[in-house]
């Protein structure tokens, strides 16, 4: 618009059919045409920051300054029966909690009270069910449900988090070195590539 605006004033410039207005003695005049040949050099000399940082080259996963080209998720290693496992933060539910207030308590534990996270929703986005191994059944509780949460990290200097447990920060395409395949197959089917 401003650019449309220059080209009017000029042209009736040239035909002197301007207003008194138009032209105060000692203004200066930046033309829009000027202002976009300045922005153009500048946009010439700007230099992209390398994608590829330290974290990388030395395969630091507790870093958040790695993949910056992808989305990194949150995994913490649990321990589940006798077995320690990698999972994405989790906490069982308390009666009276809502599902959300349970998965903000869940990241609560593993980030610390510093480091906050938004949950995006009240409904989970996905849910893994599975069954006890026979010697912990009962004839109430045989198996358990997990339900997935998503969120987003609103800080990224976790310099205060209190970190309490083995923690990485991995990208979708390396989830299956750290997950067993049926949970695997679970949160694939709600994490979008983005």
């Amino acid at each position: 618009m401003r650019k449309l605006q220059e080209e009017e004033q000029l042209r009736r410039r040239k035909e002197n059919i301007y207003d008194d207005d138009d032209e105060r003695p000692g203004k200066t005049v930046i033309m829009a045409q000027d202002l976009e040949e300045k922005w153009e050099q500048k946009f010439l000399q700007f230099e992209a920051a390398p994608r590829v940082t330290d974290a990388d080259k030395a395969n630091t996963l507790t870093s958040l300054d790695r993949r910056l080209d992808s989305s990194l998720l949150l995994l913490v290693k649990q321990k589940v029966g006798k077995q320690e496992l990698w999972l994405l933060p989790q906490a069982e539910w308390q009666p009276g909690e809502t599902l959300r207030s349970t998965a903000e308590r869940a990241m609560g534990t593993v980030l610390g009270e510093h480091i906050q996270a938004k949950v995006l929703g009240n409904a989970p986005h996905g849910i893994y069910k599975y069954k006890f191994p026979r010697a912990i059944r009962t004839e109430d509780n045989v198996g358990a449900k997990v339900f997935f949460f998503k969120a987003f990290l609103q800080s990224s200097d976790l310099s205060q988090a209190e970190l309490k447990e083995d923690y990485l920060w991995v990208a979708k395409d390396e989830l299956g070195g750290y997950l067993k395949s049926e949970y695997l197959k679970k949160v694939n089917q709600f994490l979008l590539d983005l």
